[in-house]
Parts: C-alpha cells; structure tokens; sequence
C-alpha cells in the first residue's frame, strides 16, 4: 500500500499521522475521509465550501469536520477565519496504520469493520480519481498525454519480494517530490496510485 496510507516501519515525516485502533474508528466514515481528502488536495476550506464541493449539507460536513478533529485529523485555521465563518485545515498530508493486517484481524469486529470502510474508500477514491482522468484527458495538452500511464503488470514473487518491490517504488516515488517548485510553468499535480496484491492461481 501507498505510504501515506499504510502501515510500515521506516521512521514516519511529522506531516503524516500514524492511525491506531482508537483514530481508525474516528476515521472510518466515507464523508469523513472524502473531506480529509478534499482539505489535503485543495487547503483549508469552510464547512459550506466543503458541502458544495461533495454535494453535502453543511450540517454533515460540519458534524463531521468536528469528528475528525477530535481524533486529530483536522483543526481550525485562525489565519483564515472570520467572525463566525470556520475554516478548516489538514493537520497531516498523509495517515500511516500501525498495522492494517492486525486491523482485519483484530478479535472487535468495530476495529475490523473501521478498516474495512476504510480500505474500500481508499479504493473507491481512486477509481473515482482515474475515471476522473480518464472522463477529461481530452482537455490536456498532447504532452501530458503522452507520459500518463495506464498499466498493469503480473509476476510471482514472494511476501518478503512483494515488499521489497512496494518499499523501492515509494523510494523512487519520493526522489521526485520538491523537484518542481510551485507555479512552474507547464506542471501541474501528478497523482500515482499503486495497488499491489497477491491473485489465486486457480
């Protein structure tokens, strides 16, 4: 799984906030993460913004909004806010689990019904996200085009491999981070999903 969405044991950026049965249950709830999602791609954002951006009521994005903070994945950003208007802001770019394996398997069926949701909203997100792509390709310049990738691969490796190949792909994804400075003419925001997963053989 992607590194700011699972587990691992490399010392974590203080931008990422590690999850434990506690905060999962906080978390688990598609509205919750949609808005967790939307606050880390596009900044801080009232509970109205956030209601029209997803297509809510502004009484279930701010219900919401106020769970999330007290699990600690949001908080109010008092350079923005004004009188009454709220604003919200990510407090971490990303969410690492202390071990989404002992999540599933974990004797409260609360636990592991928290990180079911949570996995199959990650998965719906980015389904959503690539159809998205997919739906508006035609509106992007040849150039970007021609280095977007749709691809899948099949190879028999081991856990330990599996692993391995996961660990060198999210180092090699992380070598491009900061290397293009924002407002560089010609970029824009390039997501990468990678989903990596044993099939049966039969």
């Amino acid at each position: 799984m992607a590194a700011n969405e699972a587990d691992g044991e490399k010392p974590l950026d203080p931008n990422i906030h590690r999850v434990d049965a506690r905060t999962l249950r906080g978390l688990a709830h598609p509205l919750r993460l949609r808005l967790l999602n939307t606050l880390r791609e596009f900044g801080p954002a009232t509970a109205s913004g956030l209601a029209d951006r997803l297509g809510e009521s502004s009484g279930a994005t701010s219900y919401h909004l106020r769970q999330l903070a007290t699990y600690g994945f949001v908080e109010d950003d008092p350079t923005l806010g004004k009188g009454r208007e709220r604003w919200w802001r990510a407090v971490h770019m990303g969410v690492a689990f202390d071990s989404s394996a002992n999540f599933l398997r974990d004797p409260d069926p609360e636990v592991r019904g928290a990180m079911g949701v949570v996995l199959h909203e990650i998965a719906t997100t980015h389904a959503q996200e690539l159809n998205t792509w997919l739906g508006t390709m035609h509106e992007w310049p040849d150039e970007w085009l021609r280095s977007s990738d749709l691809s899948n691969f099949k190879m028999r490796l081991t856990p330990e491999l599996s692993l391995e190949l996961a660990e060198k792909i999210h180092d090699l994804i992380d070598s491009y981070r900061d290397r293009v400075p924002e407002g560089t003419e010609g970029s824009a925001l390039v997501r990468t999903h990678l989903h990596m997963f044993p099939r049966p053989t039969a």
